[in-house]
């Protein structure tokens, strides 16, 4: 049974030395940071850093445990709603109690959002033992899960377990207003975009190019962050882009203000087919408006998942998964934007395509939910 790490394995290396050793400071900090009405999240980002480094003193470490949550680059939607998440479970000791308005998170933790590569490299680092828990996009999973590229050649990750499918994130196929590319067929022999070599960009674009019958042989592939892409694309050195975020992605926004751009629609017989042979695919809908000049466009939807070791414990995956639905987080998700604001318990068990964790299973069957359009 996997446990995280706790305090006495954080604090050796400076026990003895924290910077706020009474005990009074320590509870006044964790105080004001399980108080969120009036904090912003990023004073409360600096707040729960401060109550972590008071924490690590003798008289408290026995209480404490650290929990690992591998997000994304801090340009991604990952960065910050990893942030909210481990804002949302942590109950540092000293808390005000969840019934007096204050943390409503797991007793006795504290969780640290941790910048990361993105799915696959949380993927990597859960199964060495390195992160806790991690976000990742559900076709990544289900490479990970079943040992498919880039988890083949014996990296596959048969244990990973689901606590939740957190949002909807949307395939967007770029190119130009003024091209006649109609679908993901015409890019056959076209410059395109497709992410850097072993990204979860990358891996996405490849499995919606083959169900067009195109490979990195029947284009002219660029492995380019989406940075780098939409340079290229402006100054017309690339045709077009494929990526997956939720919308609207900044950097296609700041591309479509000064680039014409239009979307292409997945919505055809190939992009039903692929739903098909992959469950954990959606239909999904970005909104006209969502980038100038772009009408509503159906598109491929992937979830963004929450996921564990099955060695963790159940017990402790139950409490996550009560203080991330608790009525108490829905504000911090709410303050989080329009990302956060896509995160719903109605979607949380929707098209999963590993198993949950059975804490995790507990708590959604003391709710009465059963998975919906799952591959389990």
């Amino acid at each position: 049974m996997r446990t995280p790490i706790t305090a006495e394995q954080a604090a050796a290396p400076r026990r003895g030395t924290s910077a706020f050793p009474t005990h009074p400071v320590r509870q006044s900090l964790c105080r004001r940071l399980s108080d969120g009405s009036s904090a912003s999240l990023m004073a409360r980002a600096l707040l729960l850093s401060l109550c972590l480094m008071a924490l690590t003193g003798p008289l408290q470490a026995q209480d404490l445990r650290y929990f690992r949550i591998g997000t994304g680059a801090p340009e991604t939607s990952y960065f910050p709603i990893g942030g909210v998440i481990a804002s949302a479970v942590s109950n540092p000791p000293g808390a005000r109690d969840c019934n007096q308005g204050g943390s409503c998170g797991v007793p006795g933790l504290i969780a640290l959002a941790q910048t990361t590569n993105g799915s696959i490299d949380n993927l990597t680092q859960i199964a060495a033992g390195n992160l806790d828990s991690g976000l990742c996009q559900a076709d990544i999973a289900a490479a990970a899960a079943t040992g498919l590229p880039p988890f083949d050649g014996g990296r596959a990750i048969p244990g990973l377990r689901a606590i939740a499918n957190l949002y909807q994130e949307g395939v967007h196929v770029v190119v130009h207003a003024d091209v006649s590319i109609d679908s993901v067929a015409d890019l056959k022999g076209r410059r395109v975009a497709i992410g850097e070599k072993g990204s979860d960009a990358m891996v996405t674009s490849l499995l919606v190019l083959g169900a067009y019958g195109l490979t990195e042989k029947r284009i002219k592939p660029a492995y380019l962050d989406l940075a780098d892409a939409t340079k290229k694309f402006a100054a017309r050195e690339i045709d077009a882009i494929i990526t997956v975020g939720s919308y609207p992605i900044p950097a296609l926004v700041d591309l479509a203000s000064e680039t014409p751009i239009k979307l292409v629609a997945l919505n055809d017989d190939q992009a039903s087919a692929l739903r098909e042979a992959n469950p954990y695919l959606t239909v999904d809908l970005i909104p006209a408006g969502a980038y100038d000049g772009v009408g509503s466009t159906v598109t491929l939807g992937i979830g963004a998942l929450w996921v564990v070791d099955e060695k963790l414990d159940a017990e402790l995956v139950y409490e996550l998964t009560r203080a991330l639905w608790h009525k108490s987080t829905r504000r911090l998700l709410d303050q989080a934007g329009p990302v956060g604001q896509k995160i719903k318990l109605d979607a949380a068990l929707l098209r999963l395509p590993i198993p949950l964790h059975p804490g995790a299973a507990r708590y959604y069957a003391e709710l009465g939910k059963a998975t919906t359009g799952t591959s389990n």
